[in-house]
């Protein structure tokens, strides 16, 4: 099979005329080590003042204990830099997962009686999270339609505090209309929290669309070769402050060594995402006329109902998509994994190793995925995107031949027990 880019995929605008230039350099400052190309991993807890006065110089008005490690060193400060750049942000935080920085960002905003608005389409964890944690204290969660737009203005209330969007959702990949639901909440004085991972800061701009914290779920593209956990926040000015305290209050931080490894991936980010995008959406698109398939899950391609606000809001795609197939039996769906070869079964995604993940049916409230086969999610590595097309069809056919083989069987015992 050949396979030559759709005309989607050179839709990055002004992001891809100096973006590879800007990545290399971004967050990194060699004289001030001795010209080391990369900032050194500086491990540390405490940290010297040489005087009183360079003592009291490091005090910050909310923080007096701003001078020890659980606050940054050299290469913290180098990746929140870079974040914040690549983000369009005031200022960047992170955190020690992808996790941690969604539930600190609702949290540095959210407080007790505040009613908060949480797309339906939201991660699970994140979800749950909403559920079991704010509702435990007081604080009034109400999911929404991911396709709801400029009608959230129905469901703001005097003390709503927060909406929290994430384009495309996770698992069914509704696109929302960012930049409608972000006026709709300034309106009323709320703040818009955002996940944005699955397009990453290069794909999709976030505060050019109204959000006032972006997260990302370093985790994947970011640091981009699954060997290191790690979440970042970005605030702009309005939110910064909150978002700061809020994390500083929890204690949260990250290694040294994880942050490293984001900022190699930061390298090569955009040389990862050309690829990542170009097999997603061929992969997708192969996928898409196969007898076994009955629906797949990506903004990318035309016939998705996202697909215009993709077009209008997105730089491009990533490499994460999900597949609908046709009924299958346990047994079949079993064939169709042992026959992968260059996919894995496995959590997490954005490295550079392809993955098929089943999952189960996600919980909605509000807007359900009709699926009447099993939910494939699907990431798109590296690999060469003809091997992929080529091993996920072999194993459908697979799939496809054990249910043929076995009706047979079925039939005959059937007739014998008649």
């Amino acid at each position: 099979m050949s396979l030559t880019p759709a005309p989607t995929l050179d839709r990055c605008g002004e992001t891809t005329d100096n973006i590879d230039t800007r990545l290399v350099h971004i967050g990194r400052n060699p004289d001030a080590f001795g010209g080391l190309v990369n900032v050194p991993v500086c491990r540390g807890s405490t940290v010297l003042a040489s005087s009183l006065e360079q003592w009291e110089a490091g005090k910050l008005p909310d923080n007096p204990m701003a001078s020890y490690g659980r606050f940054g060193t050299a290469t913290t400060r180098a990746f929140e830099t870079a974040m914040a750049e690549l983000e369009g942000g005031h200022a960047s935080i992170v955190f020690p997962s992808g996790l941690a920085a969604c539930t600190h960002s609702i949290l540095a905003i959210a407080r007790p009686a505040d009613h908060v608005l949480i797309t339906d389409s939201a991660y699970g964890p994140t979800r749950q999270f909403a559920s079991r944690v704010l509702t435990r204290m007081g604080i009034d969660v109400e999911f929404y339609d991911p396709l709801i737009g400029a009608g959230i203005s129905r469901l703001m209330r005097p003390n709503t505090r927060l909406v929290y969007v994430e384009s495309p959702g996770s698992i069914t990949f509704e696109v929302q209309d960012v930049s409608a639901i972000a006026d709709e909440a300034h309106r009323r004085g709320a703040f818009v929290v955002m996940d944005n991972t699955w397009a990453s800061p290069l794909y999709f701009k976030p505060f050019e669309h109204g959000v006032d914290i972006s997260i990302q779920a370093a985790t994947k593209y970011i640091v981009g070769h699954s060997d290191a956990l790690l979440g970042v926040a970005t605030a702009n000015r309005r939110a910064w402050d909150l978002l700061r305290e809020g994390a500083h209050d929890f204690g949260q931080t990250a290694g040294p060594d994880d942050i490293n490894l984001a900022l190699r991936g930061l390298r090569t980010l955009s040389v990862r995402l050309r690829q990542h995008q170009y097999s997603g959406v061929a992969l997708a698109q192969r996928l898409a006329r196969h007898p076994a398939v009955a629906r797949v899950l990506h903004p990318a391609l035309p016939g998705d109902a996202g697909h215009a606000l993709w077009q209008r809001d997105f730089h491009g795609a990533s490499g994460l998509f999900g597949v609908a197939l046709q009924p299958l039996t346990r047994a079949q769906l079993s064939v169709f994994f042992a026959s992968l070869r260059l996919f894995g079964i496995g959590l997490s995604w954005g490295g550079y190793e392809s993955l098929a993940l089943p999952v189960d049916p996600p919980v909605r409230s509000v807007r359900r995925l009709a699926c009447d086969g099993p939910l494939i999610r699907v990431h798109a590595g590296l690999e060469d995107p003809d091997d992929l097309a080529a091993d996920f069809v072999s194993a459908l056919d697979a799939a496809s031949r054990a249910g043929s083989s076995a009706r047979p069987q079925r039939e005959a015992v059937k007739a014998q027990e008649a």
